[in-house]
């Protein structure tokens, strides 16, 4: 079953169940996905956004709403952060498993091998590498200094 289908039939499930917060949630993920299509049919791209792009969208998502948690408790807004944080529950069901720092290492030998990169030069190569293998799966704003740390 791809992802959008998941989506789908998750989204028709909450409706069933009366889930409030998990249904908003699916649906903004649904307009996140639609908004994303918009955009690529005005460059005269494709008509659907692919896995890889959904993937990216729900990372984005999640980076988005830790971020608004960490404000909201910083402010003192404990209930506006719990459902920041319920939001992301709920979006990373349908992401991959997050790697571990012994699995990224790993994955970071293993592109900096397969790019053949031997030095600073070559971060963009080895990023594509792990943007290809791993999207979903990593934080790349963590992973791009720990790849440079390699690479100098």
């Amino acid at each position: 079953m791809s992802l959008r289908e998941r989506l789908q039939t998750s989204l028709k499930e909450a409706m069933k169940a009366k889930q409030a917060d998990r249904l908003s949630t699916l649906r903004l993920i649904n307009a996140a996905i639609k908004d994303r299509e918009i955009a690529a049919r005005g460059d005269g791209a494709e008509q659907e956004v692919g896995e890889a792009d959904i993937m990216a969208i729900l990372g984005k998502m999640v980076k988005q709403r830790q971020e608004s948690a960490r404000a909201y408790e910083e402010g003192g807004r404990l209930e506006l952060a719990e459902k920041e944080l319920g939001e992301v529950k709920v979006i990373e069901e349908f992401l991959p498993r997050q790697l571990d720092r012994a699995e990224v290492e790993a994955a970071i030998q293993a592109a900096i091998s397969a790019a053949g990169a031997s030095g600073i030069r070559d971060m963009g190569k080895v990023m594509a590498v792990l943007k290809g293998q791993y999207t979903g799966q990593m934080d790349f704003g963590a992973v791009g200094p720990m790849v440079k740390e390699r690479l100098s």
